[in-house]
């Protein structure tokens, strides 16, 4: 556990993130809210706690008490997303809702002025190292633009397959987070993952501003 931590500190990671999957909404089963209060008193970095669960709102209390900074649930597991939202928000975490492949930003447009973050999945949840689907970066962009024309601040995360390959192509996109598991853990060289995806963002800004 320490070593996974220091791992992640060490490359020079921003953020710890926890797949927290339930074997109903995702085939796979990971971990509960113990490992996140396990997790805590060993970084100083934030807990970003992604719900791959059905009715997240039962779950919440639970990783709120074990320390989580930021909790990302699903909008297709969710009927009153816009309550849980706030209800995160009062508890003084940062509340963020993440879409799957085939759920559209237009799903999630009513409650974007409300959201701290938006996780879009470029794979089909439940299982790591599957390829990224190009097509889900179209949201990512269109996410961009929503912000921009309504002067919001949600931040735009991407997870599932996020390597080497294609790390340029999503820093394009314009996201401002990255979320690697495979490339990151399986390399033998973890911070330079971290160093390729920073660079990655740079050139990216750096187009857009030629």
């Amino acid at each position: 556990m320490r070593s996974g931590l220091s791992l992640i500190a060490d490359a020079g990671a921003d953020w710890v993130h926890l797949d927290v999957m339930d074997g109903r909404f995702v085939p796979s089963i990971t971990f509960g809210h113990k490992m996140a209060a396990d997790l805590r008193p060993h970084t100083k970095l934030p807990l970003d706690v992604h719900l791959m669960t059905v009715e997240p709102e039962r779950l919440v209390g639970p990783f709120i008490e074990a320390g989580a900074d930021w909790i990302t649930f699903h909008i297709e597991a969710c009927v009153h997303a816009h309550r849980l939202v706030q209800s995160l928000r009062a508890a003084g975490v940062r509340p963020g809702i993440s879409i799957v492949p085939s759920t559209p930003v237009s799903a999630v447009e009513e409650l974007l002025p409300d959201l701290d973050l938006v996780l879009v999945m470029t794979v089909n949840p439940g299982f790591g190292g599957q390829s990224l689907i190009p097509s889900c970066l179209e949201k990512v962009r269109r996410l961009v633009e929503f912000r921009e024309r309504h002067r919001l601040g949600y931040l735009i995360s991407v997870d599932g397959g996020v390597n080497r390959e294609t790390m340029g192509a999503v820093a394009s996109a314009g996201p401002d987070v990255l979320v690697m598991g495979s490339a990151f853990f399986s390399s033998k060289r973890p911070a330079a993952e971290v160093e390729a995806a920073r660079a990655a963002f740079g050139e990216a800004s750096s187009r857009k501003g030629a």
